[in-house]
């Protein structure tokens, strides 16, 4: 299992990284479009969206894609507030409760709530398709694997309070501090490599990363919920040994969409 893992992740890392660097921006919309429908396509059968309804709202959704690439539209205002009350108020009490995954047309809103966000996010990190905007959101995204990395470590060494046992049983407490603190030394790392096109004091910049690491602990919890709810192991079998993409990109979603708000609504 390992190394079918490694092979993987060998050939998605590069393939990630040539599109971030190297594709016009037109091409990137498509990509991180093709990533995101992907996401989706999975997260509409753990809700039971399928057969002629999955293939409508997959059609329904590309096509609203391209109404708003070639529209050149931006999230508003009120439109990040909405991401904001999701994620920081809402998933947590979704996961107090552990609500089910919805059906029907509340399933249809949840999945474009949890994609064109994060969407929206890929391609406004990278908004001019410079290199600096490329290294921008490189950083956003390695916090992410940072701190899953981070989690995964210090949670398998030194874990003992487990953190959402029913519903993600190998999460703990330590892993969680681990995650930060592995976070605040790569947020400080970039920074001082220049990468952060973010024009903010270094306390600051911390500030705004520590609580992204938490955001990024919700979005793993929430997926593996869903799962746990839709009763699968993983949400495809898509990627040798990683399950689905929605499985790899669960945290990446959550960071994106809260990281690109935050930005948004802060002026940064």
């Amino acid at each position: 299992m390992f190394k079918t893992r490694l092979l993987t992740a060998l050939v998605l890392l590069p393939l990630m990284l040539s599109a971030l660097f190297m594709l016009p921006s037109y091409a990137w919309a498509v990509f991180s479009g093709a990533l995101v429908l992907l996401a989706l396509w999975e997260f509409s059968r753990m809700s039971g969206i399928v057969g002629g309804q999955q293939r409508a709202y997959l059609g329904l959704t590309a096509l609203l894609a391209v109404l708003i690439w070639h529209s050149d539209m931006h999230l508003g205002g009120i439109e990040h507030w909405l991401v904001l009350f999701f994620w920081l108020l809402l998933v947590p009490c979704w996961l107090a409760k552990r609500w089910p995954i919805p059906k029907g047309p509340a399933a249809w809103l949840l999945g474009w709530l949890l994609m064109f966000p994060a969407w929206f996010a890929l391609m406004e990190w990278r908004s001019y398709g410079t290199g600096n905007d490329a290294f921008t959101l490189l950083s956003v995204m390695g916090l992410v694997w940072v701190a899953d990395i981070a989690a995964y470590i210090f949670g398998k060494n030194f874990g003992k309070r487990k953190l959402a046992p029913a519903i993600s049983p190998g999460k703990s407490w330590e892993g969680v501090y681990g995650a930060i603190l592995c976070v605040a030394v790569y947020v400080v790392i970039v920074d001082h490599l220049g990468w952060l096109d973010i024009h903010l004091p270094m306390w600051r910049v911390l500030l705004l990363a520590l609580p992204l690491t938490a955001v990024s602990v919700l979005g793993d919890l929430l997926e593996s919920w869903f799962k746990r709810s839709a009763n699968i192991k993983d949400s495809s079998r898509l990627l040798p040994g990683h399950g689905g993409v929605f499985d790899r990109i669960d945290s990446l979603i959550a960071v994106l969409a809260v990281s690109n708000a935050l930005r948004a609504l802060g002026g940064m």
